[in-house]
């Protein structure tokens, strides 16, 4: 699928990745997982640059679940490896793009490195305003909706929020995606067709897009095609086709 038979009014605005199929390719390739998830990391950047240059103004990655630290020692320390080193590279494509960085999910039980890493290449990215790039990091939709809940209902418990004032914009304040639009479009590869406690509350309304590629086989021309088939929908919010 050619880019340039996309509709760039109709690009949305914010896509959400579940880059699977790391393990499998490496399997398939006769090579150790860890292999997988380094080539999965250049796919990465292909699609980050890509949604950069079609004006996709948020971009989040699902890049370690809280169910993920269940893995073997050896494949998580590989990761967290992988991610340091990978901020440290990635650093002058996000700033040559004038993409900010930005981290969701329950950072301090990332190690102490990883954390750091983190912190700088936020902080050195966080005045570029062409797109957020947001890696969930030891993340879990439902340990984020508990924080929620425990956080509103804190504020019930003290006087300073009425349960009759609660509603969605509430919840909205409350999320770690808070600075962010719901979700347009979810891209799952690998083939898999379930959301393993992704952006549960901001994919409400999300069109969502299955491909067999795996991950590390992502590239440019999967992306636009994912894009296509989202422009191709009727997105109803509730109403019939008549009323759009």
């Amino acid at each position: 699928m050619a880019q340039e038979l996309l509709d760039h009014t109709r690009i949305p605005k914010h896509i959400a990745v579940i880059m699977d199929g790391n393990g499998r390719w490496a399997k398939k390739q006769g090579l150790m997982r860890v292999r997988g998830h380094e080539k999965g990391a250049k796919a990465v950047r292909q699609t980050v640059e890509t949604c950069a240059e079609l004006g996709v103004e948020h971009l989040t990655l699902y890049a370690f679940s809280t169910e993920n630290w269940k893995r073997p020692k050896l494949e998580i320390d590989t990761l967290m490896r992988l991610l340091v080193s990978s901020l440290k590279k990635e650093l002058p494509t996000l700033q040559k793009n004038n993409i900010s960085l930005k981290a969701v999910g329950v950072l301090e039980l990332l190690p102490k490195t990883a954390q750091r890493e983190l912190a700088e290449v936020i902080e050195a990215t966080k005045n570029n305003n062409r797109m957020n790039l947001t890696l969930a990091l030891s993340y879990g939709s439902r340990e984020e909706l508990i924080t929620v809940i425990k956080n509103v209902a804190s504020q019930v418990k003290d006087g300073t929020l009425k349960i009759e004032q609660i509603d969605t914009d509430v919840i909205n304040k409350h999320l770690y995606t808070s600075y962010m639009p719901d979700v347009d479009l979810l891209i799952r590869t690998s083939g898999e067709q379930r959301i393993s406690n992704f952006l549960l509350w901001q994919i409400a309304y999300a069109e969502l897009y299955f491909t067999e590629v795996l991950w590390p086989d992502f590239r440019k021309e999967h992306l636009v095609e994912a894009i296509h088939n989202y422009q191709d929908r009727e997105r109803r919010f509730g109403k019939t086709s008549e009323q759009l």
